[in-house]
């Protein structure tokens, strides 16, 4: 089984395979996927940092305060509205795609300007190679593991960056956070019921 598992690795982990579905789609062979993609972002981030340091004067890579509730509702939301809705809507590959595209490149912005040498271009390095597992999941049938790997992530990263004191961290719920979750809500229910229809749709 593990052989089985590797082979099928070796193969998904080839670039022109970038945009196919998964040779398999089990949890452990996921969860693999999850691993690889990430482990790109970072050693990519790492690189460009190394690399923008040295090529923007007076760069400071934007680091924003956290608030934990937006931060684990950022995987439901932002997986339904890139990946989720344009993969059930339309039904081709390109759709999530470009959704993908979209979903990495607002990650520059997650900054207080769009000044160049204040964009936050390590974590928009580390997202490009993420882009590729949530389209290959969810194109693969298995979206509800790029929402909760998604959400498990951010969780991560947040929990770290407040351990380490990177950035002002927030754990409170705070009443504006209503609407979020209100359209995390509404986004999962438009994915399920396009889900529906598509499951339809192929039975007929």
């Amino acid at each position: 089984m593990a052989d089985s598992l590797i082979k099928l690795f070796y193969k998904d982990i080839n670039p022109k395979k970038w945009i196919s579905r998964y040779y398999n789609n089990s949890l452990m062979y996921l969860i693999i996927m999850l691993l690889f993609y990430h482990s790109i972002g970072i050693i990519s981030s790492s690189i460009g940092t190394i690399i923008i340091d040295n090529s923007i004067i007076e760069y400071e890579e934007p680091n924003p305060p956290l608030s934990m509730f937006p931060v684990i509702l950022a995987g439901p939301i932002e997986e339904s509205l890139f990946f989720g809705i344009p993969f059930y809507a339309f039904g081709n590959n390109l759709f999530v795609l470009i959704g993908g595209i979209a979903w990495a490149m607002l990650h520059i912005l997650n900054t207080y300007s769009i000044e160049v040498n204040q964009l936050s271009y390590a974590n928009w390095l580390f997202v490009i190679p993420s882009l590729f597992f949530s389209l290959r999941t969810w194109i693969s049938g298995k979206g509800w593991f790029a929402i909760l790997g998604h959400s498990i992530w951010n969780l991560l990263f947040f929990s770290l960056s407040c351990i380490f004191q990177e950035t002002i961290c927030s754990y409170s719920f705070e009443s504006e956070y209503i609407s979020i979750t209100l359209l995390s809500g509404i986004l999962l229910t438009v994915v399920y019921l396009l889900m529906k229809r598509r499951m339809n749709t192929d039975q007929k």
